[in-house]
């Protein structure tokens, strides 16, 4: 590749937006393994399933709070777009207000949710027991961590992801040393671990709120402070959380359900089919970049009213997506015997997962376009059509999937119905496009 194309690329307005979200996102799951990696070392399973439970409480918690980075970095975008700093400001001052409120709400109520969702897990004892203290802990947390939920989603709003990967890599940076040295250095064990989170979760707020202060202090004028509380804006941004709220319980059922489901087709099966969701997960992640580059940039030109620049950034977009979809492909088809082995040497379920490889084969390709127009419609705020079209595709992969159904109960069928159900996203989403399009305006 020429000089001249590497500068190409390196002044592209989606990839300057895509590679710093990228890198934040593979930082996420940094988290989790570290944690799972430094209780894994301990001596005794039960931490490791303590650690597992934990962290599922606290991912059903907080993905249900999604909203407040995908809402507010939607209409950020817009005000963007449109040269209203002031409604740049207010945006991120309802975001945290709104994140403050939920934060209060999940310290009230802590106990009666960590008992609940627990009831349903069904742990062991000795799981159970150290799963409450982790919770304990680290569910004082969740002011930080709903803080930077709209903070991420205002940075991201403002065509700033590289804020975005600083505040991931500084939780990974600091959590991992602190926990170390928490776990062994001061054998604290579980509590360690959460511990070392919490603290990590603070760090971050303090950068974040460091880099608001660094970069756009400029904002934080008395003339823009007013009028936050507008009756209508916050009308809108609830309506628009809301959307996001229900479209994320169709998320949950789809993921929850698959899980069931694997679980009912034995151990191997269930075993065979988290390796392979490993893989999605990672195409997920790369994915999500691009898709941040769409929601900043396609609310922008939206707020800006630039009809032609949103289409020529879809056009865009849709070529990075594609080309980096085909290199997914490409390389489960070509090394995915090889990745799987990295991960397990258990013959068994290396078999098992090998007979549903081609399923993964095809899942970038299925897969690619629903990431991307979720991250351009929420920069369009056109979060009701997300729900639309996440309904009836969730409705055929629980009607594919269901006990009742007329498909067989194999493993070939569950991950049918899993393409199938992330097909349909994509497609509804591209039937919407244009019609969105032509109530975008134009100047």
């Amino acid at each position: 590749m020429t000089r001249k194309s590497l500068s190409l690329l390196a002044s592209s307005p989606i990839l300057q937006i895509a590679l710093p979200g990228i890198a934040g996102n593979l930082a996420v799951p940094l988290l989790g393994w570290a944690d799972t990696a430094i209780v894994g070392h301990l001596g005794a399973t039960h931490y490791i399933a303590a650690i597992a439970v934990g962290s599922l409480l606290f991912n059903l918690l907080y993905w249900l709070c999604g909203f407040l980075r995908t809402g507010t970095g939607g209409l950020t975008a817009q005000a963007c777009g449109a040269r209203r700093p002031d409604e740049c400001l207010r945006t991120l001052l309802r975001a945290l207000a709104l994140s403050g409120g939920l934060s209060l709400l999940i310290l009230l109520f802590q106990h009666p949710l960590c008992e609940a969702i627990l009831t349903q897990i069904a742990p062991a004892a000795a799981v159970r027991t150290e799963a409450v203290r982790y919770f304990d802990i680290l569910v004082w947390g969740a002011p930080a961590v709903l803080a930077l939920y709209a903070l991420s989603g205002w940075f991201l709003g403002m065509q700033n992801s590289r804020h975005v990967m600083i505040i991931a890599l500084v939780q990974n940076a600091v959590n991992i040393p602190v926990s170390l040295v928490l776990v062994f250095g001061c054998g604290m064990q579980v509590t360690g671990v959460a511990l070392g989170t919490l603290t990590a979760q603070y760090a971050a707020l303090v950068v974040a709120g460091g880099l608001l202060w660094g970069k756009y202090r400029h904002l934080l004028r008395r003339e823009y402070v007013r009028g936050w509380r507008q009756r209508t804006a916050i009308v809108r941004l609830l309506s628009i959380n809301a959307d996001i709220f229900l479209r994320t319980l169709c998320l949950i059922a789809v993921t929850y359900w698959f899980t069931a489901c694997g679980t009912r087709l034995g151990t191997v099966t269930l075993s065979a089919n988290a390796l392979l969701m490993q893989f999605f997960l990672l195409f997920s992640y790369v994915m999500d970049g691009f898709a941040f580059a769409g929601e900043a940039l396609g609310g922008r030109y939206r707020g800006a009213g630039d009809l032609q620049a949103l289409r020529r950034m879809v056009r865009a977009l849709f070529a990075w997506g594609t080309a980096t979809a085909i290199l997914f492909a490409l390389t489960y088809a070509i090394g995915g015997k090889g990745l799987l082995r990295l991960l397990t040497d258990d013959v068994a379920v290396l078999h098992e997962a090998a007979r549903y490889l081609p399923y993964l084969m095809v899942m970038p390709l299925v897969a690619y376009a629903a990431f991307l127009w979720d991250g351009l419609f929420i920069g369009l705020t056109a979060t009701r059509a997300m729900l639309l079209t996440m309904l009836p595709a969730t409705g055929v992969f629980l009607y594919a999937t269901a006990p009742c159904s007329p498909f067989p109960a194999t493993g070939a069928t569950l991950w049918t119905a899993f393409l199938a159900y992330l097909l349909l996203r994509g497609a509804g989403l591209t039937l919407c496009y244009r019609r969105k399009l032509r109530s975008t305006p134009s100047r």
